[in-house]
């Protein structure tokens, strides 16, 4: 019997180059780490990237890859899965990668449900090509492109899958691999097209744009980590996010003593959409980042098993491409 792989068997021997300090170096290591905690098996396993900082990630994977061109890794990804429906993949894309150029490839993967993992690795800012805004900088950001401030109103990501009609919408951060490694398990398990925004530090271009929710001080206060059937309770459960139900809107509210009692407090449904639509786009100001899985609605079923099942193969291989390659031109006269 072989013994359990680990977080080594997935990292390859080449040098890994992000800039030091850059949260994609923690990204990796988490990401090694849980594919061996779930007995991922490379020789099944893929990961298909556009181009941007993000998307070096393929180099460093001891699993198969593609490094292919911008925006069009969802593109490449589909073709993958559906040629072979046992692989697990996994596209890697970045928030100018994938939200710009490749805003419409991304979303056709959504809304299709394709079994698949999506990590958008959202820093705010063009990295790899020196610092120009990208579609989810905020107002004001002031770039090589926006010299005297961006006047874009900025993509919120999660946003735009539950618009895509992605089944399954998760937040979580770079460094935070105690929380971050569960929400990646639990998108590799969930059939269909998994959506997670993962906040990343750009330490060169955009330093420390996440610090008010991302900093370990204060983190109780401006996090909060949701869990279904769970109230919806942070800073130690002192504090929570009530409905209001003449607004219909989540509020701030005090828990326990002097407070509302915690029955007050809503319960995190993962499979309402009302519910996550609330969390996505709660405002900056006075509430904290919701984290985890934020929406999972397994009642579809996934693009490729639904692809397969109109195949009289049913994705079991019939032939040898070899034999394929050698047969004259398929191409008739009338």
């Amino acid at each position: 019997m072989n013994a359990p792989l680990t977080a080594k068997d997935f990292a390859t021997d080449q040098e890994v180059r992000w800039c030091p300090g850059c949260g994609d170096y923690a990204i990796l290591k988490c990401v090694q780490k849980t594919l061996a905690d779930v007995g991922a098996v490379p020789d099944n396993t893929v990961f298909v990237s556009g181009i941007g900082c993000s998307s070096r990630f393929p180099y460093y994977m001891n699993t198969y890859g593609f490094h292919t061109i911008h925006g069009r890794a969802p593109a490449f990804a589909t073709g993958l899965k559906l040629a072979n429906p046992e692989l697990d993949v996994w596209l890697v894309t970045g928030d100018g990668d994938g939200l710009s150029i490749g805003g419409n490839h991304l979303l056709h993967v959504l809304r299709r449900n394709l079994n698949l993992q999506i990590m958008l690795f959202n820093n705010e800012i063009y990295g790899l090509t020196k610092g120009q805004y990208s579609p989810t900088s905020r107002a004001g950001t002031r770039s090589p492109s926006t010299p005297a401030g961006s006047i874009d109103a900025p993509l919120n990501p999660c946003s735009f899958a539950l618009g895509a009609n992605a089944r399954f919408i998760a937040r979580g951060i770079d460094t935070d691999a105690r929380n971050l490694s569960p929400v990646l398990k639990a998108a590799r398990e969930f059939k269909g097209a998994a959506f997670v925004e993962i906040f990343q530090n750009c330490i060169v271009y955009n330093k420390d744009i996440f610090e008010d929710f991302v900093a370990k001080k204060t983190a109780k206060e401006t996090q909060i980590h949701v869990e279904h059937g769970k109230p919806l309770l942070f800073a130690d459960g002192t504090n929570g996010l009530k409905l209001n139900p003449q607004t219909l809107a989540l509020e701030v509210v005090v828990v326990g003593d002097g407070g509302v009692p915690e029955a007050e407090v809503l319960v995190h449904d993962e499979t309402n959409r009302s519910i996550a639509q609330m969390l996505i786009n709660l405002p900056t100001e006075g509430y904290p980042m919701p984290l985890g899985v934020i929406y999972r609605d397994p009642s579809d079923p996934a693009f490729d098993d639904a692809f397969w099942a109109a195949q009289t193969t049913k994705g079991k291989r019939t032939a040898k491409v070899a034999d394929a390659l050698r047969k004259a031109s398929v191409w008739k006269k009338a």
